[in-house]
């Protein structure tokens, strides 16, 4: 975007910031109360129960509670990746409300819309990487261990995590937002600006959460199901910037007049990049989730596949045992011999009886 003007140009009755720079991503500051304290507090609790899981060790009451395939357990201690990913989520999350983009957000149809895919897709996925609920659950005492999990278990945590419910979590708030009262509302209202950046964060966080399964989640299902649903997200946010870019409403047109801004874009060409990067940067930032996905996929795989071949050794091994102990005829001859050996057409190539 170039915004650049004489600063000395004004409009009688603008009162907002100065012509709009790149390095006012870096330079310009405010303060959203809330995004800071939550994300202090939230930063706290997390460094403060991983120092607790790595003192405890990977005690097996706290990896048992914390359920197979979460993820995250990494025998001792806690990966440095997820807290590496949930800090950094949070460190966006303050970016993305107090840096530039919050400074010029009810300014910039542009500067909005790059905050709304920040906030609703970016910094809930790195949050979700984290792993804080299986975290929750390893650094709590063993009665509220059961408690968290029992709830996760609950119908409301499974009617959440649906897969048609969490995906219309995130499909549905970006429409909502541009075609009803609550896009001027988060404009109009310092309340609702502030509520705004906490409801993004929240709904992406229910869209992510069951998504990756890192998590203990209510409601599980294949990868597969997560990877066409990420193809549908993208053709939604298409049809957005789309309708935005040629719909030829103006969302919020009487509120962007009034700000009489003597600089940059016009509101409809605000609106216009505002839609491309709605599109774009949206799917863009939908790469590094498929990227965890896809990865969770194949981690999954192996941990699976691992547990299948030692179950299958165990089973030979105890076999093998009882056979030799009661003198009684090999494993072979008890039917747990290879199957292809029985195989018509395979077993003459393995050395099995013609």
């Amino acid at each position: 975007m170039n915004g650049r003007m004489d600063g000395s140009v004004q409009a009688i009755g603008y009162h907002g910031p100065p012509p709009w720079q790149w390095a006012d991503l870096v330079t310009s500051w405010t303060a959203e109360p809330l995004v800071l304290t939550l994300a202090v507090l939230l930063g706290g609790w997390y460094l403060y129960a991983v120092r607790t899981v790595t003192r405890a060790g990977a005690g097996a009451g706290a990896g048992a509670g914390a359920g197979a395939g979460t993820g995250a357990v990494s025998g001792e201690g806690w990966q440095p990746t997820r807290a590496a990913a949930f800090l950094g989520g949070l460190l966006l999350w303050v970016w993305a409300t107090c840096s530039g983009l919050g400074v010029y957000e009810r300014v910039l149809f542009t500067d909005r819309a790059v905050q709304v895919v920040l906030l609703l897709m970016l910094v809930p996925l790195l949050l979700a990487l984290g792993a804080p609920v299986s975290l929750l659950v390893r650094s709590s005492p063993p009665a509220r261990r059961e408690r968290i999990l029992r709830a996760l278990r609950g119908r409301p945590s499974k009617v959440l995590m649906f897969p048609a419910v969490s995906t219309a979590l995130l499909m549905a708030p970006p429409w909502l937002l541009y075609f009803t009262p609550w896009y001027q509302e988060s404009l109009a209202s310092g309340l609702g600006n502030a509520a705004l950046h906490l409801v993004l964060v929240a709904l992406g966080l229910a869209y992510f959460w069951p998504r990756l399964q890192i998590d203990p989640v209510g409601h599980e299902y294949p990868h597969l199901v997560g990877l066409f649903i990420t193809f549908a997200e993208v053709i939604f946010d298409a049809a957005l910037g789309l309708v935005l870019i040629y719909g030829g409403h103006l969302v919020a047109g009487h509120y962007y007049e009034a700000l009489g801004r003597p600089w940059g874009p016009s509101p409809a060409q605000d609106q216009t990049w505002g839609g491309n990067v709605l599109w774009v940067l949206g799917d863009l930032v939908g790469l590094p989730f498929l990227v965890a996905l896809v990865r969770r996929m194949i981690v999954q795989g192996r941990e699976e596949n691992a547990a299948v071949d030692a179950a299958l050794d165990a089973r030979f091994e105890a076999a093998a045992a009882e056979a030799k102990a009661a003198g009684g005829p090999a494993e072979e001859e008890q039917g747990m011999r290879p199957w292809w050996l029985d195989d018509p057409g395979l077993r003459h190539r393995f050395g099995g009886p013609s």
